[in-house]
C-alpha cells in the first residue's frame, strides 16, 4: 500500500476494469496474514502539515509493535503469543495462539521528515503521524511588489 496520489481523469473505467480482474476467492495475498489472522484495518489522513496513520489493533500492547522506517518504506508489524495451561483433575487443556502481521507503506519521495515520526497506542488504535518537510508545505499566498 502506498501513500502516494494517484490522478485520473477517468476514474469510473479503471475501476470497473480493477473489480473485474481480481481474483476474489484468493484473499492470501492482500486480506490475510502469513498465519491466517486477519491484518489490521488502516486510516490513512493528509493535511497540509502530515500524515496520519491508524491501525486498529485491539487487544495488543504497545510492546507487541515493531516500527521501522527504511529509506521511504515504513514497516509496521506485530507479533503477540498467548499460552494457556490449565490442568484439573482428570484432564489438561493447554492452548495457545500465535498472532503476527506486518504492513508496509511506500512514503512519497522527499515529503516526510523520518526524524519527527510518533507513534502512540491507545484503546486499541496505533497511531502514527508523519509530518510534512518544511519545504514541501504549502505557501500561503503573497503579494509581489511592482517596482
Amino acid at each position: 500500500m502506498t501513500l502516494l496520489r494517484k490522478h485520473s481523469e477517468n476514474v469510473f473505467p479503471s475501476f470497473i476494469d480493477n473489480f473485474f480482474s481480481r481474483d476474489w476467492m484468493d484473499w492470501s495475498n492482500a486480506n490475510f496474514s502469513n498465519t491466517n489472522t486477519t491484518l489490521p484495518a488502516v486510516n490513512i489522513k493528509e493535511d497540509q502539515d502530515q500524515f496520519e496513520i491508524e491501525v486498529a489493533a485491539p487487544g495488543m500492547k504497545k510492546e507487541d509493535f515493531k516500527i521501522n522506517l527504511d529509506n521511504n518504506q515504513l514497516i509496521i508489524s506485530s507479533e503477540k503469543k498467548t499460552d494457556v495451561n490449565e490442568e484439573k483433575e482428570k484432564y489438561t487443556r493447554r492452548e495457545f495462539s500465535y498472532q503476527s502481521f506486518t504492513r508496509t507503506f511506500t512514503l512519497p519521495e522527499g515529503m516526510v521528515n523520518g526524524d519527527k515520526i510518533e507513534a502512540k497506542y491507545n484503546d486499541g488504535v496505533l497511531t502514527l503521524k508523519l509530518p510534512k518537510r518544511e519545504e514541501v508545505k504549502p505557501k500561503p499566498a503573497r503579494m509581489i511588489a511592482i517596482k
